[in-house]
């Protein structure tokens, strides 16, 4: 797709700045720069200032509130030419702080810190993304998704000691056995099936009602991305698929995925779902999908605005897949 870095979370073409990360110098001269800044998470939600439009929060190296945060920021990168880090406060308990709403499917709770003003909140990510200009929905994703990382691998995978965050956020390297771990993204196919003038749509346990997506699924070592495509269409719903075309991409942070959209063609209609797999899928045409799209069909939702299942389908329904 001639577009295709549009997807949200793709496109911003950041500055990684990748050589400062095993320079101790350069590293501690990018935390002094005076131009540098950093955003901030909260067990993974971004702190956002919500006045129109909404954009991430870029903090001084020196503001108070990092004194809470944990001692070792993530290097993002540079944005016009100065640092950017990033900061987790997830240590902070807010006062008012409903747990049972974080972590689901849709999270609509704001935690607001006493040290910001009242517009400026921690918010879900999957809430605001459609929000945020290109830039800030990089690195709110790319610090959502290292963060979530280090949280999981605390501990050196080959012996087993804990391991300590080194090359500005992006290794852990454990001091016992000498050994080097790298954030974890794992690849997921997500698929555009289509046949004649309708496009393959499921829906999986536990999501709002009504709601529907494109199929998707993990690829397994030692396969083709069209190879994933066929064999999670067939497991999923009993389709056949054919000739497979890659689309576009789109790093998901929830947790650690790279979402590679395909355009499959299916070569059999007849559908029989895995009940472990997926609760529902049907067959939608390109004039039921337009009535969907508009938010006007009775029963049936669209998929989630921001994900790159509703990019790829509203794509679809423009002609603009190439």
């Amino acid at each position: 797709m001639r577009h295709a870095e549009t997807v949200t979370f793709g496109g911003s073409a950041l500055d990684r700045a990748g050589e400062v990360r095993g320079d101790a110098t350069a590293l501690a001269a990018a935390v002094a720069d005076p131009a540098a800044r950093t955003i901030l998470l909260w067990r993974g939600k971004p702190l956002i200032d919500q006045s129109r439009p909404a954009k991430l929060v870029r903090l001084p190296m020196d503001h108070p509130v990092l004194a809470s945060a944990d001692p070792t920021p993530i290097l993002l990168g540079r944005e016009d030419g100065a640092p950017r880090f990033a900061y987790n406060l997830s240590g902070w308990e807010p006062e008012d702080l409903d747990a049972s709403q974080l972590g689901g499917f849709l999270d609509p709770s704001e935690q607001h810190h006493p040290s910001f003003v009242p517009d400026e909140v921690f918010l879900e990510l999957r809430r605001v993304m459609t929000w945020l200009n290109p830039r800030d929905a990089e690195l709110a994703a790319t610090a959502k998704a290292v963060f979530g990382w280090h949280a999981s691998h605390r501990f050196c995978a080959k012996c087993g000691e804990a391991s300590d965050v080194t090359m500005g956020g992006w290794q852990r390297t454990c001091p016992a056995c000498n050994a080097h771990h790298f954030p974890r993204t794992d690849p997921v196919v997500i698929m555009l099936i289509t046949h004649g003038n309708s496009v393959l749509m499921g829906r999986s346990p536990g999501w709002p009602e009504g709601m529907f997506s494109l199929l998707a699924g993990f690829v397994e070592p030692g396969e083709t991305l069209e190879a994933a495509v066929r064999r999670e269409v067939f497991e999923e719903s009993g389709v056949r698929v054919g000739a497979v075309e890659y689309l576009s991409s789109q790093p998901w942070p929830f947790p650690a995925s790279l979402m590679f959209g395909c355009h499959g063609h299916a070569t059999s209609q007849e559908i029989t779902i895995d009940p472990e797999e997926i609760e529902a899928a049907m067959w939608v045409s390109r004039e039921e999908m337009m009535t969907i799209f508009a938010g006007e069909h009775p029963t049936v939702l669209p998929a989630r605005k921001g994900a790159i299942a509703h990019f790829l389908i509203e794509n679809w329904l423009a002609d603009t897949l190439d």
